[in-house]
């Protein structure tokens, strides 16, 4: 897998036949290791460490209805009542992030109404804050601490 843009963090490796597993810490078991994988476990890892979100209120593939199709979130980030705060969406590093990356978690959002919205390539990364009162939104200059969000 190749260096991200993100800190390196002692991930926990295993082979299975054929496949490389990664262990996910918020699902709790090892997941197949693809490059899409490498970025959500690096960037998670990145969320909980360097930016104090609780790995408790993370999770992975989390599960939606969006016009009566089941879709899936890369991350949802909860806040302390339970209440998701935050989406993040994962492309492989060689995936350039599009408006259509940014379409797709509009749509989750339509679902799951947040104030943060994040994506990552794993190189590139970009925060937007949602503002429902004036239906407006401001792109970040930088990922905000779990406080401060």
């Amino acid at each position: 897998m190749i260096e991200l843009n993100l800190p390196p963090y002692p991930c926990k490796l295993k082979q299975e036949k054929d496949k490389i597993l990664i262990f996910d810490e918020l699902r709790r078991r090892y997941v197949t290791l693809t490059p899409e994988e490498w970025v959500r476990q690096h960037f998670v890892a990145f969320l909980a460490n360097e930016k104090g979100f609780p790995r408790g209120l993370m999770g992975n593939e989390i599960s939606l209805t969006l016009n009566k199709c089941s879709r899936r979130c890369d991350t949802v980030v909860y806040d302390r009542n339970g209440r998701p705060l935050c989406i993040v969406e994962y492309k492989a590093p060689h995936i350039e992030i599009t408006q259509k990356t940014f379409d797709q978690i509009v749509r989750y959002n339509q679902v799951l109404q947040v104030n943060y919205l994040l994506v990552s390539n794993g190189l590139t990364h970009y925060c937007c804050r949602i503002d429902y009162a004036s239906g407006s939104y401001a792109f970040l200059p930088d990922i905000p601490t779990y406080t401060d969000l």
